[in-house]
């Protein structure tokens, strides 16, 4: 058992350096996720061969089950699938906005990827999102405090991880939002008064400001404009390029999995009905469902 802060239960930050090993940064096996009583035929009668993700049996709706896959540093893997798929589902448990049912994941960089990250205590589950992870939501409301300005949702990070001297707080926020196009007269801003577009890059800074090994990106451009979408897109691109930080996408969109994400696990009735590169899998689609997916988007 690793040592732990006897107040809180939080790992010292010594647990989160990030070992000089060849192995995937990220290792998912089994995952599982339920919503509704459960019985012993959920996973049994759902799943794409089904057509569905409810249970007949008992009315269960299985999220997602038997997801497996490994994340290499500095890779980028996208999760594509119609809405109810799984697919955030996926980066909900990964984060842990919501437990899983049955599986494992290993983080290297949470002791060397020895502990499963799903078996952990809240205090070292808190520990683990604010040194090691970033995520940016659909909606950016789940992101980012709107009541308290832009530069202060950022510092809410950067205070998570010790920050403590307020010139250095916000010295970071400003490089942070400069660097994702916010202009520094709206940094004391509300994001409440902020479009689409300029919300999800105040996210960006937000998931950035504590320099994880993961970051996690679910739908980050649906609701944009056509126009507001390529700058969001060409962000992720330059940080991919400048940071080397490994990232899971989750999209709809295949254009958007097709110009960031290297490999691709296309997800359908909570299952993974087809996984491999990105180029491949969009070029030679060998799943009926992906084959369907690909030939209605026209990428």
């Amino acid at each position: 058992m690793p040592p732990t802060d006897a107040t809180n239960g939080q790992l010292p930050r010594s647990a989160f350096r990030v070992p000089r090993s060849p192995d995937a940064l990220l290792k998912v096996e089994g995952l599982a996720k339920r919503y509704g009583r459960g019985c012993d035929r959920c996973y049994e009668l759902t799943g794409p061969e089904h057509g569905t993700n409810e249970c007949p049996n008992c009315g269960t709706l299985v999220a997602c089950a038997e997801i497996g896959f490994a994340l290499a540093p500095g890779q980028t893997l996208g999760i594509v699938g119609e809405s109810g798929s799984g697919k955030s589902t996926v980066l909900a448990c990964l984060y842990g906005d919501t437990a899983p049912a049955a599986g494992r994941a290993y983080l290297r960089s949470f002791e060397d990827g020895r502990r499963d990250i799903f078996d952990i205590a809240p205090g070292e589950r808190r520990t683990l999102r604010n040194f090691q992870m970033g995520i940016v939501y659909q909606h950016p409301h789940k992101g980012l405090n709107l009541r308290i300005s832009a530069g202060g949702n950022v510092a809410e990070r950067l205070m998570a991880t010790e920050w403590r001297r307020v010139a250095d707080i916000r010295e970071r926020a400003g490089s942070l939002l400069g660097r994702m196009e916010v202009p520094p007269s709206r940094m004391d801003d509300l994001p409440a008064f902020f479009s689409g577009g300029m919300q999800q890059r105040v996210q960006i800074a937000k998931a950035l400001a504590n320099g994880p090994s993961l970051l996690l990106l679910d739908e980050l451009t649906t609701g944009l404009d056509v126009s507001v979408q390529a700058g969001v897109l060409d962000l992720i691109r330059e940080i991919q390029a400048a940071s080397g930080i490994a990232m899971i996408i989750v999209s709809h969109d295949l254009g958007v999995i097709r110009l960031l994400a290297e490999r691709t696990i296309v997800m359908k009735d909570g299952r993974i009905a087809e996984a491999g590169l990105t180029d491949q899998i969009l070029e030679d689609p060998q799943h009926p469902y992906t084959q369907l997916l690909v030939s209605s988007a026209n990428v």
